[in-house]
């Protein structure tokens, strides 16, 4: 069946939510260096949708990971949490590892939300009532990982009620195989999987 990218990524009803591509994560200040290789065709792809969006009148999120000096409020309960902890360039609040990558412009009109806890940007974090407060109804997932957060933000956001789409060639993830797996097998059966041309053209961008 035909995907009616048109009608299930109104910008009356959609938001871009982008996760984690900050310099520490994916810039260059990253501690993940092979996230962050795979992720580097990804971030313009990023930039154009953001710029869409914005023309479109689609609320662009940016959602960042961040972690206290002292950790407290976060969690060490994951072999990737501990790993972070330790890394010698770590997410401070304020940082420049912090900061979204300078690919990817934060424009006065977004919003960013930033959480301290956890591997989703939804659980525990404003992202679910800021969404409902603007009236989204379809969530547009960017970033990174496919590994991870991605694949958490679009079970997350199913599970809320929304419907999630996410376009192939702006997210990142490592291995590149395990990255078509998790296409294939799990994610291609809780969100539309499409091509950041498909919505730039459904935004009025043009292909």
């Amino acid at each position: 069946m035909p995907i009616d990218l048109l009608r299930l990524a109104d910008p009356r009803h959609s938001a871009l939510v982008t996760q984690e591509i900050q310099r520490g994560v994916v810039g260059d200040l990253s501690q993940l260096p092979e996230l962050a290789e795979n992720a580097r065709d990804a971030l313009p792809r990023i930039a154009a949708l953001a710029a869409a969006a914005r023309a479109a009148g689609v609320p662009v999120i940016h959602c960042t990971a961040e972690r206290r000096a002292d950790g407290k409020g976060a969690n060490a309960n994951a072999r990737i949490f501990q790993y972070m902890a330790k890394a010698p360039v770590k997410l401070l609040p304020g940082s420049d590892a912090a900061q979204i990558v300078p690919e990817v412009p934060v424009h006065d009109a977004d919003l960013v939300l930033p959480r301290l806890h956890g591997l989703s940007p939804f659980q525990g974090t404003e992202l679910d009532f800021v969404l409902r407060n603007l009236g989204v109804r379809t969530v547009v997932g960017v970033g990174v990982s496919v590994n991870v957060a991605i694949t958490n933000l679009a079970f997350d956001a199913v599970n809320a009620g929304y419907q999630v789409v996410i376009p192939r060639d702006a997210v990142a993830g490592f291995p590149r195989a395990y990255v078509d797996a998790v296409f294939a097998h799990t994610l291609g059966a809780v969100a539309t999987l499409v091509e950041s041309d498909d919505l730039l053209a459904t935004w009025g961008a043009g292909a």
